[in-house]
């Protein structure tokens, strides 16, 4: 089973040793389970080819989806990266952040194939806090899926990456539940166009208004290509089958309501959780992956979802429950999720 290392505050002496275990580890070209404000990443050193093989191995994940590089900030991601006047007025603007940015690789940049699938674009995000840090102090970019086995819910906390990879890593740096708790949004600015190829953490409406410009969705093909983490049909899968949109719940099921919504029949749940009480779509994001382990480890036949608001955050949130109701048995080239 993985060491487990707690982080203090800013500056602190447990901080500082967190940092130099993660270093440590992160030095052997193993990977390291850290906390961002989104979800745990399972981070590696995205320059060496034997430390990006250790993460897919970990989690079971296709070598040929590409990995969202965390670096430490802005005049790092320039070393590896080419931006345009629009990417680097959102870098500005929502870094650090739950923000991904899909940008041409910059000529030199020494960002492994292995990380990129091959691709001449990379995937690229300046985390908040002690991730931040560690990349300072590891001096390199840190490729970071989502710490968990392939295609399975996201961990918001370090018991969440315990219970799944605790056994194949050798440290978890415990940084209490993450905020966010969705994995990061994902753009890509081509032609002066922004194309939105994954909701999260910045809801579209910032983004909107920052930049002046309307931001593109991606429309719902079963043939459009893996440019970045997340976009695959069937993710962040409970082992239950969950049931969206619902009002009514039958014996047995486990319910997932938004803002106190009546549910039918819900005296014969196995557990009901409320992901906000009070309407809050940021709480609920919060919530989101914590209460769907919870419901997918009561013994319920299935979870029913009450109807969420698909404004704000909410697309986020509805973004992740389509997927995790998806059938499973997809193109495995669309496995894999990052922070």
């Amino acid at each position: 089973m993985a060491d487990r290392v707690a982080i203090g505050s800013d500056a602190s002496a447990d901080r500082k040793h967190a940092i130099a275990r993660a270093v440590s580890v992160l030095s052997r070209a193993r990977p390291v389970a850290v906390p961002t404000e989104t979800v745990y990443g399972l981070a590696a050193d995205a320059c060496d080819a034997k430390a990006i093989t250790s993460i897919y191995e970990t989690k079971g994940r296709p070598r040929f989806n590409p990995l969202i590089c965390h670096m430490s900030d802005l005049a790092m991601a320039e070393r590896y990266a080419v931006f345009d006047p629009i990417s680097r007025l959102l870098a500005e603007s929502f870094w650090p952040g739950p923000l991904t940015l899909v940008l041409p690789l910059a000529a030199g940049s020494t960002i492994h194939p292995l990380a990129t699938a091959g691709l001449d674009s990379v995937g690229i995000r300046v985390p908040r806090g002690f991730t931040g840090e560690l990349i300072r102090a590891y001096g390199r970019p840190l490729a970071a899926p989502s710490a968990n086995s392939s295609g399975r819910i996201s961990p918001t906390t370090a018991d969440h990456v315990a219970a799944d990879i605790g056994s194949r890593i050798d440290l978890v740096v415990d940084g209490g539940a993450c905020p966010v708790g969705v994995e990061s949004t994902i753009l890509k600015v081509e032609e002066g166009r922004i194309r939105l190829l994954r909701p999260g953490g910045i809801p579209v409406e910032a983004i909107e208004r920052v930049t002046g410009l309307s931001v593109e969705r991606l429309k719902p093909s079963g043939t459009a290509a893996i440019e970045a983490p997340g976009m695959l049909a069937s993710h962040y899968a409970p082992d239950c089958p969950v049931r969206l949109n619902q009002r009514s719940v039958a014996p047995g099921e486990a319910v997932l309501r938004f803002a106190g919504e009546a549910v039918e029949g819900i005296g014969e749940a196995t557990l009901v959780l409320d992901l906000s009480p009070t309407g809050d779509l940021a709480e609920a994001a919060s919530n989101l992956f914590a209460y769907l382990k919870q419901a997918d480890q009561s013994g319920a036949s299935a979870i029913a979802v009450t109807p969420i608001p698909d404004e704000g955050l909410g697309e986020a949130i509805n973004d992740r429950l389509v997927r995790a109701a998806a059938p499973r048995g997809g193109d495995p080239r669309e496995e894999g999720s990052d922070p």
